[in-house]
């Protein structure tokens, strides 16, 4: 396993960053209820194996189910060997609706209850969830997230971001230290902002790098509603074909490769989907020449591409 910097913030991170949610909650393609999440045992073995191979970066989120008391109880006694992102409970209404005490409340309440199901003193990451080109600048959001940092409740401070306009938004306030950012073979809009980013020292970490298990083999049969997407995932087979990788190996490398990025997060909540995020970072990275070419196949209308809607359709099932 490589280590990177996280940009400026002195932490140094595995190239793999294990995400977390689908251990403290439904979530992702074929996944529709508890039934379907990991037994708490099962996940702390995952847990404890991936640290043990070399992952130290784990990522969840107050919104993630139960996730932030299961890696509690993993990393109760280990907790100096991980590097912990967690993110701040969604705001539920306009901001306007919002007195500046109930925005700092809500964020410093959030924290609380995360260091608590966490069992730590801190978390080494604290981030915005799903920032906008409004709250990422909002004051009394960042006065609070200072706060927080500057009383050792977080080494240092992130946010979450959708859009190429909230994620240079980002980068250009100067005060979140770490972007997480959706990037993946088919859409690779967000490499438009790595290089302001590294020449800023805000470290990226990339998420969505298997589109929700959509760049897997779990999606062999899609939705009708996304023959499309299936038609256009046909396009790497050649490519496929010459590197014998599998989709999601091809996805985690082209990301990997990206040397502007500190870690890619991986949902895991099986051990064979640890030990293929473990094959892939295994300090080769693809060619220029391979990378060329996968940057011209990325999907033509990523406007198009749309999960939440996809989900609320149905056609992620």
């Amino acid at each position: 396993m490589n280590y990177k910097p996280l940009g400026n913030t002195g932490i140094d991170v595995s190239e793999i960053s294990f995400g977390c949610v689908e251990i403290g909650m439904p979530y992702g393609l074929g996944v529709h209820s508890d039934a379907d999440v990991p037994q708490e045992a099962e996940s702390i073995r995952l847990l404890q194996t991936a640290l043990e191979r070399g992952i130290n970066f784990y990522d969840t989120a107050r919104s993630y189910g139960r996730s932030e008391e299961i890696l509690g109880k993993a990393f109760a006694d280990l907790r100096e060997r991980v590097v912990i992102t967690t993110k701040c409970d969604h705001f539920h209404k306009p901001f306007e609706a919002y007195s500046s005490e109930e925005i700092r409340r809500h964020i410093r309440e959030s924290l609380e209850t995360s260091l608590r199901l966490l069992r730590t003193d801190a978390v080494d990451l604290f981030m915005l969830h799903n920032g906008t080109v409004g709250n990422i600048e909002h004051p009394d959001i960042l006065a609070m997230f200072d706060e927080c940092r500057q009383k050792g409740l977080a080494r240092t401070v992130g946010v979450s971001t959708y859009t190429l306009a909230e994620t240079r938004k980002a980068i250009e306030t100067g005060c979140w230290n770490v972007i997480q950012l959706p990037y993946h073979l088919m859409d690779q809009r967000q490499g438009d902002w790595f290089g302001l980013a590294h020449e800023n020292g805000v470290g990226l970490v990339v998420r969505s790098v298997l589109f929700r298990g959509l760049l897997t083999d779990r999606a062999k049969r899609l939705h009708p509603e996304l023959k499309r997407l299936e038609e256009h995932r046909a396009k790497y087979d050649p490519i496929l074909a010459e590197t014998n990788l599998s989709l999601a190996e091809l996805a985690m490398s082209f990301v990997l490769s990206q040397p502007e990025v500190s870690s890619v997060l991986v949902g895991i909540d099986r051990m064979e989907y640890l030990q293929t995020a473990l094959q892939r970072a295994d300090g080769t990275y693809l060619s220029e020449e391979l990378l060329s070419r996968l940057k011209t196949l990325a999907f033509p209308e990523p406007e198009w591409i749309n999960l939440h809607a996809w989900d609320q359709n149905g056609w992620l099932t």
